[in-house]
């Protein structure tokens, strides 16, 4: 089998919705579909999600369209690492890290999505999967609401079956997130667990005196504290908290996740499918955090459900609202496995 052609198809428009965090108002449901087609007729495909700035589907889109795909065209679909590598050195000159790699994840995913059509199966059971469902908790605790709308959500996340929440902090002062996430607390019950994330916001010295007080509130963890490349305060504030540092969705690739792993900067391990390297590069940050205990909960879901199967270390896929369709149910507090061919996945 070989690759004949790649399309891509893009999407931006406005959010019906626009939600905030403590550093930006994600406002865009922008989208860059990416489909393989084959000499056999089987085809495999992605979709890359971009939340804010209008054009970054289409830049998207040029550079799978204008470098990327015409180097793989006539290789093998099923020698996906072969293709990381190629890709890899490709982009080195202009740098493999930010869109290059967000174009490398994209065609990782679509080349696993073509290897399970191929053989039929879904890609969890490719991986070896360990699991055939997974725990979920609701990302649902946005700054743009308020108390009142934010217990509104998270009662009816508890409500639809999800094990707890995750609420964002860090859009004003301390006693502003310890009055949410008190209210927060009082719907979902004491034993369920909640999840403060920062998204980046803090000084180093913030961030300890925050930490601390999430401690003292019961927080299952701290996500993301301090801009995503200090790995180094990381290993510090790691040190002095003992709630639990979460994070990775903002580093690129294995070699940024080696050092904050064997340095202890990080409790719970976080990749994100665009600017990890894909479903291959997720996979094997995954079983490295795993030789050294680190649980992993990946950011976002969809594909990454398949990852999450296969892992040792899997605790949480992360999701929104189960859509008011009711095509999704969740059993005991986890999504189950989705059964198609592909990387066809439930979760969202």
């Amino acid at each position: 089998m070989k690759i004949t052609g790649i399309g891509v198809e893009v999407v931006s428009k406005p959010k019906a919705h626009a939600v905030r965090d403590a550093l930006q108002l994600l406002d865009r449901d922008g989208h860059t579909k990416v489909v393989i087609e084959t000499d056999e007729g089987i085809t495999g495909v992605s979709d890359t999600y971009f939340g804010r700035v209008a054009s970054s589907p289409a830049v998207l889109a040029a550079i799978i369209t204008d470098q990327l795909a015409p180097a793989i065209v006539g290789d093998d679909p099923t020698l996906i690492r072969q293709v990381r590598q190629k890709l890899w050195r490709l982009t080195d000159y202009q740098g493999s890290t930010g869109l290059s790699l967000f174009g490398i994840s994209a065609i990782d995913l679509a080349l696993w999505d073509l290897l399970g059509k191929s053989l039929e199966v879904p890609v969890w059971k490719l991986l070896g999967a360990q699991r055939t469902s997974i725990p979920t908790y609701a990302m649902v605790g946005w700054l743009e609401l308020d108390v009142p709308g934010l217990e509104a959500v998270s009662t009816k996340a508890m409500e639809q079956g999800f094990r707890g929440v995750k609420m964002k902090v860090g859009g004003g002062p301390l006693s502003e997130d310890i009055s949410r996430i008190k209210a927060v607390r009082a719907v979902i019950g004491p034993d369920a667990p909640l999840m403060v994330d920062a998204n980046q916001a803090f000084s180093y010295s913030e961030a300890l005196r925050r930490g601390r007080a999430y401690s003292d509130l019961g927080c299952e963890w701290f996500e993301e504290p301090l801009p995503a490349a200090d790995t180094e305060s990381h290993i510090r504030l790691a040190d002095k908290l003992d709630i639990p540092i979460a994070t990775g969705e903002n580093r690129y690739g294995q070699a940024q996740f080696r050092d904050l792993i064997t340095g202890g900067g990080v409790g719970v391990v976080q990749p994100d499918l665009r600017r990890a390297g894909g479903l291959t590069d997720c996979l094997e940050i995954g079983l490295m955090a795993a030789g050294f205990g680190i649980p992993y909960a990946s950011h976002g879901g969809g594909a990454h459900i398949h990852v999450l199967a296969a892992l040792p270390n899997t605790i949480y896929v992360e999701s929104g609202l189960l859509p008011p369709d009711g095509r999704v149910e969740l059993v005991d507090g986890c999504y189950p496995l989705p059964l198609e061919p592909g990387l066809s996945s439930w979760s969202h």
